[in-house]
């Protein structure tokens, strides 16, 4: 299995990628939900349990939201547990815990020192433990909220600059992380490198996501066609943020296949990857793209 970067400069050259499985088998996909705490090794062994509860479920992909491994808004406490990727334990339990349980296994992502900043990095792991694909977060969280809130990712996390897909036995994957997910340019590259399902592990706030998760979701796999899995975290943290939850899985067709509520756990459901190339032999949107100019007054 390989995975493909794409610079920022591939943007625009990007072609319309065919590669439909030719026999595309289904198979079961799995979101763990979280509410990830302060502490790496609680946060760890939490996903631990609920990812063998969705390989127990017969999950082939299972996936896990951002920030798997610790979640506060301390930077001090943030820099002085997270490890360089070369060091991280938490790194290392899972790739043997994918190597255990036989499955592919999506960190949404996980915080990596690099310097005096983090990477807000999704690692998806085979079934022999080998790290497949690595993903930097691109678009950065610096926000006010109309609540108040205010966010500053860019603070502690550096931002990254490639697009990344990654073929998986079914299909290809193209890799996202929460923001990302109001950016469509993102994911019409990954379309046009062959992607046929999108991640887009996330920690949504409650006032953001009651407003607009299920309508951004739907819209990204409606445009591009494609299966969208969307792990989130939920619920009140224990750093006092509240994150909204309802993971989802949904259609090329936008059709929600399975949602979860706000409290931990997994949410599974049957993918047909058969489904993408029906999808767009019935609408070919993708095919009817046309490139333009603008004209201003």
């Amino acid at each position: 299995m390989t995975s493909t970067d794409m610079t920022s400069a591939d943007t625009t050259s990007a072609k319309m990628t065919s590669i439909e499985p030719d026999k595309p088998q289904p198979f079961r996909a799995a979101l763990v939900q979280m509410r990830s705490g302060r502490t790496i090794s609680a946060n760890v062994a939490a996903a631990e349990t609920l990812i063998r509860a969705a390989a127990a479920a017969g999950a082939d992909y299972i996936q896990t939201p951002e920030v798997t491994t610790l979640m506060d808004t301390d930077r001090a406490n943030l820099f002085a547990q997270t490890e360089p990727e070369s060091a991280s334990t938490a790194l290392a339990a899972f790739t043997k815990l994918a190597r255990e349980l036989q499955v592919w296994l999506h960190i949404g992502s996980m915080g990596v020192r690099e310097g005096d900043r983090i990477a807000n990095r999704s690692y998806l792991i085979d079934p022999d433990g080998a790290i497949k694909a690595r993903y930097d977060k691109i678009h950065m969280f610096d926000v006010t909220l109309a609540n108040g809130e205010t966010y500053l990712e860019s603070a502690s996390y550096m931002p990254g600059d490639r697009a990344v897909v990654a073929d998986l036995p079914w299909g290809r994957l193209g890799l996202t992380i929460c923001y990302d997910l109001r950016f469509p340019a993102l994911h019409q590259t990954l379309v046009k490198a062959g992607a046929h399902f999108l991640s887009v592990p996330a920690a949504f706030t409650r006032h953001t996501g009651e407003a607009h998760w299920h309508t951004l979701l739907r819209a990204r796999a409606i445009e591009t066609q494609c299966f969208v899995f969307a792990a989130a975290q939920g619920g009140r943290h224990e750093h006092g943020r509240e994150t909204y939850g309802h993971s989802l899985i949904i259609s090329p067709w936008g059709t929600i296949l399975a949602e979860g509520g706000t409290e931990p756990g997994i949410i599974v459901a049957s993918i047909d990857p058969a489904e993408v190339a029906a999808v767009r032999g019935r609408i070919p949107c993708l095919e009817n793209t046309r490139t333009f100019s603008l004209s201003r007054p």
